[in-house]
């Protein structure tokens, strides 16, 4: 503590001097109330949206159970929903959530895009963004670190006290680090309670029951938060050390967080999507069914691909129709069929996939520039509301819609006749118990270690960058003068 007493006592006279301009004190306490309302806000929108899907997913596994004796392919192609789950952190991150749908309509032979995305119910206002606690922490806290540290030394050049200051035996790297401690101090003032608030409404989600994965999440979204603002108070006192005037200061400030917040993510984004150019919504599907056409039609008996295998059945079994086949030679086509229509849509899907990570990556490798950029990232991946965790569940649905599927095929092979029933029979069907079989969807999101792996871009700028500003510091310390 000895050691820093002297940047205490700068850091307590900075924030002092702070409260006494009354802008400063209106500007902090509504960012404070912003905050707050962010936090509630996000709450209720995490519980009435897990509400929502946990109802309807209880209600579409009720409709399937419910379901008559059936044929099983008509079961096939009734369906089921998936339903994603909010994670507790996407009250505090809500990411790409309101832009992604968070059920999937799952049936044989077809596979569907997620659907009722909140954007889609909304207004043209939503482009703006939610108010949401990061978006607190990421773009406002650091406007207002830029307030409150464009004049932390720049103001003392002006009148003078800078002198008296570095002749009464403070140097340079004291100076610097107590108005860095200063300006933080301020800051903590938000941050810390807002922490509390968000750590308590974090354990009321989990009914106080904590899993190590979600805590290391939670961890890690605070302490990342930290170093990201501390970043933003290092680099206002250095601005302002090097400044002649704090207008100049504050110009250059205002400058850098309209470059971090607004036009580098926007630019980033905007050539990674021209560089890596994605095919339509209408061009990927009709390449998908260009190419099962191609590969032959299930539903028609006279299709070539499909009657060669029918023929080698007939040679195999030795029996001249497919009446006579053992097994439902109808269940066993569907079974081919959606086979191959689902490896050629994963293909397709493959490829798309690829395009988009390429942007992605483009765009995360701008966060070695980019402090704003590398902090979204993670956040979102913390909270599983990003990119990934929405690819993850379409495939976690995919998988669950192909098992469905072929588990209705093969209770059609099993149990259903080749004699096809006459005007007056009762329909093949079989029973409904057999529904059951079919285990209920449920959505597991990703865990820490896929969130770090796919996030290690992020993790290194961040380090990287407040690394950097920790050694400009020691450069500014011997190289600054008082004139």
């Amino acid at each position: 503590m000895k050691v820093l007493h002297a940047e205490i006592l700068i850091a307590k006279h900075f924030r002092n001097s702070v409260f006494k301009n009354s802008a400063i004190f209106i500007i902090t306490l509504f960012i404070g109330i912003l905050l707050l309302y962010a936090a509630f806000s996000g709450w209720e929108n995490y519980s009435n949206q897990n509400e929502t899907s946990e109802k309807y997913q209880h209600q579409s596994r009720e409709d399937w159970l419910k379901n008559p004796d059936k044929n099983p392919h008509r079961m096939a192609h009734y369906g089921n929903f998936a339903f994603r789950k909010s994670t507790s952190l996407s009250v505090f991150e809500f990411g790409m959530e309101p832009f992604f749908g968070n059920a999937i309509f799952l049936e044989a032979h077809k596979r569907n895009t997620a659907n009722f995305s909140e954007a889609g119910f909304s207004n043209s206002m939503l482009r703006f963004g939610e108010i949401n606690i990061a978006m607190v922490l990421q773009i406002l806290l650091p406007l207002l670190i830029f307030f409150l540290g464009f004049n932390s030394i720049a103001y003392e050049h002006e009148n003078g006290t800078l002198k008296i200051l570095l002749t009464q035996g403070i140097n340079w790297k004291q100076l610097l680090t107590g108005k860095i401690l200063g300006v933080a101090s301020v800051i903590m003032l938000l941050f810390v309670p807002t922490i509390i608030v968000l750590v308590f409404i974090w354990l009321v989600l989990q009914n106080f029951t904590i899993s190590a994965d979600e805590t290391i999440k939670m961890l890690l979204f605070i302490g990342f938060h930290f170093i990201y603002l501390l970043f933003f108070c290092i680099i206002a006192v250095l601005i302002s050390a090097v400044s002649k005037t704090s207008k100049k200061a504050l110009i250059s400030l205002i400058g850098i967080w309209l470059v971090f917040t607004i036009i580098l993510p926007r630019t980033t984004q905007a050539v990674g999507a021209y560089i890596y150019e994605a095919p339509s919504k209408i061009k990927f599907n009709s390449d998908i069914e260009k190419d099962i056409l191609l590969q032959g039609d299930s539903h028609d008996p006279n299709d070539l691909h499909y009657k060669a295998i029918k023929d080698s059945l007939l040679l195999v079994y030795k029996v001249d129709s497919v009446q006579k086949l053992p097994f439902n030679y109808s269940g066993f086509i569907m079974a081919e069929g959606e086979k191959i229509s689902s490896r050629i849509y994963n293909e397709h899907l493959a490829e798309l996939l690829k395009i988009y990570e390429n942007q992605n990556s483009f765009s995360k490798t701008f966060s070695f520039l980019n402090p704003y950029i590398a902090i979204k990232n993670l956040s979102m991946g913390l909270s599983n509301t990003d990119y990934d965790s929405y690819i993850d569940f379409q495939k976690q649905a995919e998988a669950y819609r192909y098992n469905m599927a072929q588990k209705m095929n093969a209770l059609q092979v099993k149990f259903i006749s080749n004699k096809k029933p006459g005007p007056n029979d009762k329909p093949l069907t079989i029973g409904k118990e057999h529904w059951a079989d079919v285990a209920a969807f449920h959505y597991e999101p990703k865990g820490i270690r896929e969130v770090l792996k796919s996030e290690i871009i992020s993790i290194l700028s961040i380090i990287l960058w407040i690394t950097i500003l920790f050694i400009f510091i020691r450069i500014a310390a011997k190289k600054l003068k008082a004139i």
